[in-house]
C-alpha cells in the first residue's frame, strides 16, 4: 500500500466496503469483520473519519446509527452526486490538505473518478482495509490528549459554526459571544508530543515547514537561548486543545522567531497574530530587535500575511529559500478586544 505520510482523515464508503451488500437495493447489510475496530483505533489516535457514499442520507445514517458508528463521520456526505464532490466537500470543511486525505472505495471507477479529479488525494481499495491499523502512514509519532479529543473538537466547532451561521450581527459582535481565553505559556514537557504533533501536521500557518523532534524540543525548553512558547484557546464550548507554538532564539542585540505555527482550525476566530503580538511586545520590553524566519513551503502564504500585517519587512533571503524578517517594534497591534489574553 504506497500512501503519502501523514494521513488526517480517513473517507469511507459504505457499500460493499463498510458493509456487505448494497442498502438501496434492500439487502440485508452487515459489517465487515474488524472495520468497527479499525475505526476506534483510528479515532483513538487522532485521525478523523468521513462517509463518501451514494445512498439515500437517512437511510444510511440510521444503518450507521443502528451498527453504533455513524459518531465516528463528521460532515458525512451521503447523496448521489460524484464521489469527487464528496471528497471536496469534506476536504474543505475540515480544512486539511488534500493529499492528508485518504480515500477507500470497493469500486476501481470511484477511485479513478475522485483521482480524476483530486490528484494528490491517497485512494486505496476497500479490500485492503485490514492493513490500516499497520500502516506508517497512519501511525502517529504520538498519540497526544489533544490526539485523542480531535473528532470532538471538531463537534465542538460545528456547534460553533451553527450558532454563528443563526447569529444575528457582526463578526465581531459572535466572538464577543463566545467567551474566549487566549492561554500563553512557556512549554513544559507535557506539551512536547503536542508540540511536536504540531509541526508535523500544520502546513498552512506554519512559517518555515521545519519539523522538531521530542528531543529537539525539549533541547530548546530547556536552553537559555531560547524560549519555547505554546499556547490554548477555549471558548464556553470548550478548548481548542493546544494550537499554537513559537521557538524564539535569543542573544545580546536580538530575538530571533525560528519557528512560528498556528493551528488552522482556529483562523477563523481572528487569533492568528496573538502570540505574535506577545512575542512583540516581550522583545521591545527587553530591548532587543525582533526577526523572525520565513520560508514559502507552496501552502504557508497565510502566514507570511500574518507577518507583514503585523509590520514585519524583509530584510534579506538567504541561498536555502529562506526570508528574514524584521519588526522595528514601533507599532504593535493590540490584542483583539473579543478575546482575554492570559500569560502564565
Amino acid at each position: 500500500m504506497e500512501l503519502k505520510n501523514g494521513i488526517k482523515c480517513v473517507v469511507w464508503d459504505l457499500d460493499n466496503t463498510v458493509w456487505n451488500g448494497v442498502l438501496s437495493e434492500g439487502d440485508e447489510v452487515a459489517l465487515y469483520p474488524q472495520v468497527k475496530e479499525i475505526m476506534e483505533q483510528l479515532d483513538q489516535r487522532g485521525i478523523l473519519q468521513s462517509v463518501a457514499s451514494k445512498n439515500n442520507n437517512d437511510d444510511a445514517m440510521r444503518k450507521l446509527k443502528e451498527f453504533g458508528i455513524d459518531h465516528y463521520f463528521l460532515y458525512p456526505q451521503i447523496h448521489w452526486e460524484p464521489k469527487s464532490k464528496s471528497v471536496g466537500a469534506i476536504q474543505q470543511a475540515i480544512n486539511i490538505g488534500m493529499d492528508t486525505l485518504l480515500f477507500i472505495d470497493d469500486q476501481p471507477f470511484e477511485l479513478d473518478e475522485v483521482k480524476s479529479v483530486h490528484d494528490s488525494v491517497n485512494c486505496l481499495h476497500a479490500g485492503r482495509y485490514t492493513e490500516l491499523l499497520t500502516h506508517p502512514s497512519l501511525i502517529p509519532a504520538f498519540i497526544t490528549e489533544d490526539s485523542k479529543k480531535r473528532r470532538l473538537m471538531y463537534l465542538q466547532d460545528m456547534e460553533r459554526q451553527q450558532e454563528e451561521e443563526s447569529f444575528t450581527g457582526t463578526s465581531e459582535e459572535f466572538l464577543k459571544t463566545l467567551d474566549m481565553k487566549f492561554i500563553i505559556s512557556e512549554a513544559q514537557e507535557d506539551c512536547l508530543k503536542r508540540a511536536e504533533e504540531l509541526t508535523v501536521r500544520t502546513n498552512q500557518l506554519n512559517s518555515t515547514g521545519r519539523i522538531y523532534s521530542y528531543d529537539e524540543l525539549n533541547y530548546f525548553r530547556h536552553s537559555p537561548d531560547h524560549k519555547l512558547y505554546v499556547c490554548e484557546l477555549t471558548d464556553k464550548y470548550g478548548s481548542y486543545g493546544k494550537i499554537g507554538i513559537a521557538l524564539v532564539e535569543m542573544n545580546e542585540t536580538h530575538w530571533h522567531i525560528k519557528l512560528l505555527i498556528m493551528s488552522c482550525r482556529v483562523i477563523s476566530r481572528g487569533v492568528g497574530t496573538v502570540l505574535l503580538t506577545h512575542i512583540m511586545q516581550q522583545a521591545r520590553q527587553e530591548g532587543k530587535r525582533l526577526l523572525a524566519d520565513f520560508k514559502n513551503t507552496e501552502r504557508n502564504k497565510m502566514m507570511y500575511v500574518s507577518y507583514r500585517f503585523s509590520n514585519f519587512k524583509e530584510v534579506s533571503k538567504e541561498e536555502d529559500g529562506f526570508v528574514i524578517l524584521e519588526n522595528d517594534l514601533t507599532q504593535i497591534q493590540k490584542f483583539p478586544p473579543y478575546i482575554e489574553v492570559l500569560v502564565l
